[in-house]
C-alpha cells in the first residue's frame, strides 16, 4: 500500500564532528508533498542536513527529527520509511536492472508476485522495460540514475532523499534528466528533498530552496524570490551572476564612477530603515545597490544614466555577455542579444530597471 507523503521538521538540528561544528542549529520545516532543494557551496552543511533526515547521521544532543507527529531522531534509516538516491547511484554491480529495482523488495520479503508487479511498474514509469534483463554495468549514465531512482522508489517511501543523483553526468544529458526529474517529482507527489550545488538543477525543481553557506541557512523561499530578492550578499553572489554599482547615496540619487541612479525611494527609505545598506538618508557616505545583467540595457551614451566602455564580448550563443568598465568602481556584466557586435573599446551608455535594482546589507 502506498503511503501518503509526510511533512519533515528539524528542530534545533546542529552536528559536530570530532570537536568541529560543521552544521549550526537549524530550523527547517518541509511541507508533505513539497520538492525542497537544499542549494550551496561545498562543504556548506547541506548533505549533513540530509543525512540528519535520512538517518544516516544524529544531530547534536538537543536536536530533533520529525516525521507529521512522530519523532524519528533515533530511528535508523531502514526504519524511516525514506528511498536515497545517492550520487554514485551505489548499484549493485552483479545485479540486473531488474534485480537492482527490485532489491529493496526482496529483503523486506515482499511477496513474490507483488514484487513482480511493482518491478514492472517501476521500469515502465523510468522507461527501462526494455532494459530489465541487463546488467548495470551496460547502461549508460541516464539510464543508471534513473534504476537508483527506481530501486529508491520501489518500498513506496514516504519521504525521498536525493544527493546530487546528476552531478556525474555530461551537461547535455544532465539538461535533459533535470526536466524529466522534474515531471516525475510532480507525478510522484511524495516528498522530496534533493542536494545540490548547481542552480539551474535548483530553480527548475524546487517548490523551494534553502540556499546554505557555512552551515548555516541563508534564505528560504521560492526560487523567483530568491532569485530576485536576495537575502544578503552570500545569497546574491551565490545565486547567477550579479552586478554592484557602488557610490554616494543622497535624495534618492546614487551618484557612482560612471553616472547617477535615480533609486525607487520607497526601496532606499525601506533599506535605510532596516538594514543601513544606504544608510541614514542625510548620510553621503559609499553605499551600493546591485542588479542581473538581464536586467540592464544599452543605451545612447549621451542620456543613458550609466556610461562606460566595452572591456570584453562573450558570444554565448543566444545571448551576447558584456564586460563594461568605467560605468561602476567594479565592471559590469550586460546580456543583450547574441547578435550584438561591439568591438572592445566602444563607448556605450547602460539603462537598469529601477523595479530590478537590490540594496543589500
Amino acid at each position: 500500500m502506498k503511503l501518503a507523503p509526510v511533512s519533515i521538521t528539524l528542530s534545533n538540528c546542529a552536528k559536530t564532528f570530532r570537536g568541529t561544528r560543521v552544521l549550526e542549529p537549524l530550523e527547517l520545516q518541509i511541507g508533505a508533498g513539497e520538492t525542497l532543494v537544499l542549494l550551496g557551496p561545498s562543504g556548506c552543511g547541506k548533505t549533513t542536513t540530509l543525512r540528519l533526515i535520512a538517518g544516516l547521521e544524529t544531530p547534536d544532543p538537543g536536536g530533533r527529527v520529525r516525521f507529521g507527529d512522530d519523532d524519528v531522531t533515533a530511528l535508523p534509516i531502514e526504519k524511516r520509511a525514506v528511498g536515497m538516491v545517492f550520487q554514485n547511484y551505489a548499484l549493485f554491480p552483479n545485479l540486473t536492472v531488474r534485480g537492482n529495482v527490485g532489491y529493496g523488495l526482496r529483503i523486506r520479503r515482499v511477496a513474490a508476485h507483488e514484487t513482480r508487479r511493482r518491478v514492472d511498474e517501476l521500469l515502465a514509469m523510468m522507461r527501462l522495460t526494455d532494459h530489465a534483463d541487463k546488467p548495470v554495468d551496460r547502461l549508460s549514465g541516464g539510464q543508471r540514475q534513473r534504476v537508483a531512482l527506481g530501486r529508491a522508489l520501489a518500498p513506496q517511501p514516504r519521504v525521498l532523499l536525493l544527493d546530487e543523483p546528476l552531478t556525474a553526468l555530461d551537461a547535455r544529458l544532465r539538461d535533459a534528466l533535470r526536466g524529466e526529474m522534474n515531471a516525475l517529482l510532480r507525478e510522484l507527489g511524495i516528498t522530496t528533498v534533493y542536494v545540490t550545488h548547481d542552480q539551474a538543477e535548483a530553480m527548475e525543481l524546487g517548490d523551494r530552496i534553502v540556499v546554505m553557506s557555512e552551515g548555516r541557512i541563508e534564505q528560504i523561499g521560492a526560487p523567483r524570490d530568491i532569485y530576485y530578492r536576495p537575502a544578503n550578499r552570500a545569497v546574491a553572489q551565490f545565486i547567477g551572476t550579479i552586478n554592484r554599482v557602488a557610490g554616494a547615496w543622497r535624495d534618492g540619487v546614487l551618484t557612482t564612477r560612471g553616472g547617477a541612479l535615480r533609486v525607487p525611494e520607497p526601496r532606499a527609505a525601506q533599506t535605510a530603515r532596516n538594514s543601513q545598506a544606504f544608510g541614514d538618508a542625510r548620510d553621503s557616505d559609499t553605499h551600493e545597490v546591485f542588479f542581473r545583467p538581464e536586467d540592464a540595457w544599452l543605451a545612447d551614451p549621451s542620456t543613458a544614466p550609466l556610461r562606460g566602455v566595452v572591456e570584453h564580448a562573450a558570444f554565448l550563443g543566444e545571448r551576447t555577455r558584456l564586460t563594461i568598465r568605467d560605468a561602476a568602481p567594479d565592471a559590469l556584466i550586460v546580456d543583450v542579444a547574441g547578435r550584438v557586435e561591439l568591438a572592445r573599446g566602444t563607448a556605450v551608455g547602460i539603462s537598469i530597471a529601477q523595479d530590478a535594482l537590490i540594496a543589500l546589507s
